[in-house]
């Protein structure tokens, strides 16, 4: 590829995340290597522990260190937890400043909009860091504005019904 292109699945609906890794397993069935970094989900997700045989094609990293998701956190974990998952929006800079993956799949990045731990100007500047580095793929709640703006894909997921 020789330009991006920026991919957002959002909305209240579930399957936000299903739908990037179906985008992760299609890249990487094409011959193309894959990174997905989660956010906010801890780092004891059953669910996706199959995406690990799929290496080195397809690479999964959390850089929460608690097992529960952000939302169950104390406030005094929460602060601990907030470095963690600084660590993993730098590492997905270093991902896209060396070209090191065809597509990149930040799960759940949204959301660290809505809990102040980045800002829109962050993932902006995320997404400006190169013009060359195949597809980014991210996923949340809510899409801010400026950000819709810069995507060239956008999926609403919305929940219509829910038995559970």
């Amino acid at each position: 590829m020789d330009h991006r292109i920026v991919q957002v699945f959002y909305g209240s609906g579930k399957g936000k995340t299903s739908a990037a890794v179906g985008q992760a397993i299609r890249s990487a069935s094409l011959g193309q290597k894959v990174t997905i970094i989660q956010f906010l989900k801890g780092k004891d997700i059953e669910e996706f522990g199959y995406l690990e045989k799929l290496e080195p094609d397809i690479r999964l990293f959390r850089f929460e260190k608690s097992d529960g998701t952000y939302d169950e956190l104390l406030a005094s974990q929460k602060k601990e937890e907030i470095q963690n998952i600084r660590n993993g929006f730098n590492f997905a800079k270093k991902v896209i400043d060396t070209g090191e993956c065809d597509v990149l799949i930040l799960d759940e990045v949204l959301g660290l909009i809505d809990l102040d731990i980045v800002s829109v100007e962050d993932i902006l500047a995320l997404v400006d860091l190169r013009d060359d580095y195949g597809r980014l793929v991210l996923t949340g709640r809510t899409l801010p504005e400026k950000i819709a703006e810069r995507a060239d894909i956008i999926s609403k997921i919305d929940l219509e019904k829910d038995l559970v």
